[in-house]
């Protein structure tokens, strides 16, 4: 491997606000020789997640922030070229956290190994990854649906909110997305079953997500917060469970957004309707990850 070059991108600069290509740097290191109990491997995908954006802050959160000309953090599926540790060998598909770089040397106990004659291996970022977990636990957890309820997950075209309102029509619920484009909500409808998407950019936002729980709203599997759960709220009904799994309209946010303080209205329909909020992170649950 001493000939081959490792590109890696690195935290150049803390972003201030939505972040920019000067943010990040593209660096050459030579590719890292696996110790004893370690694995070399070679990203194939690497998966980009939301939670990147608060590990790129300087500031306590549940994960350590990245240090400046850190490599970028994130999960990867890569194929096994050397092994020192006796559970892996040289062609393995392996997932772990091997970040935004051409190779990555890891422990073989914080690997993953992949059965491609499963499933496709990108799934391992995805709906039988870290995503996929996350909606599982969240929902059946937190949101606790049963026959016959309405489950509105918003962001549902991505890799979490996906997952949530397929588990929620396996449980026998109105499922109900909220997107960003018609595209995205023809995606949510036709191929993953949702019984409907509303699109949050739409003038008649409101209106359609109402007529899209004429029953109200029993679960909302929050991943996107601001103006979208504004107008979740009052179709919250009476016992309401929210999973908080993200609020991704804040993460580039440099200050509090402008308008009136909606704390007193929010305070006072979790205690009129007795709802249930829940802030989670995947690790909270990690025990049923093999679920």
């Amino acid at each position: 491997m001493s000939n081959k070059i490792n590109h890696q991108i690195i935290l150049a600069k803390r972003p201030s606000g939505k972040p920019q290509p000067a943010d990040f740097s593209l660096v050459e290191a030579s590719v890292p020789v696996p110790e004893e109990g370690q694995v070399l491997c070679k990203t194939i995908f690497l998966s980009l997640d939301p939670y990147m954006r608060g590990r790129m802050n300087d500031g306590k959160s549940y994960a350590a922030p990245l240090e400046i000309k850190e490599v970028m953090t994130g999960g990867t599926v890569g194929q096994v070229l050397e092994s020192r540790s006796s559970n892996f060998h040289e062609g393995d598909i392996v997932f772990g956290s091997g970040g935004w770089q051409d190779y990555w040397a890891s422990e073989g106990k914080a690997l993953r190994k992949i059965d491609p004659q499963l499933a496709p291996i990108s799934t391992a970022t995805g709906v039988l990854g870290m995503p996929g977990v996350t909606a599982y636990t969240g929902l059946l957890n937190i949101g606790q649906p049963k026959k016959g309820e309405t489950v509105v997950v918003a962001a549902a075209s991505g890799a979490v909110g996906s997952v949530v309102g397929q588990v929620a029509k396996i449980k026998g619920t109105r499922a109900v997305g909220i997107a960003g484009s018609p595209e995205k909500c023809r995606f949510v409808t036709e191929e993953l079953g949702f019984d409907a998407c509303v699109n949050h950019k739409s003038p008649d936002f409101t209106e359609a997500l109402k007529n899209s729980c004429p029953d109200g709203i029993d679960v909302y599997f929050e991943n996107v917060g601001g103006k979208v759960f504004q107008k979740v709220l009052p179709l919250l009904n009476d016992f309401a469970r929210i999973p908080v799994c993200g609020m991704i309209s804040h993460y580039n946010a440099t200050e509090l957004p402008p308008g009136p303080n909606l704390t007193p209205l929010l305070m006072r329909d979790i205690l009129v309707k007795r709802l249930t909020f829940r802030g989670f992170i995947v690790w909270d649950f990690a025990s049923q990850e093999k679920e």
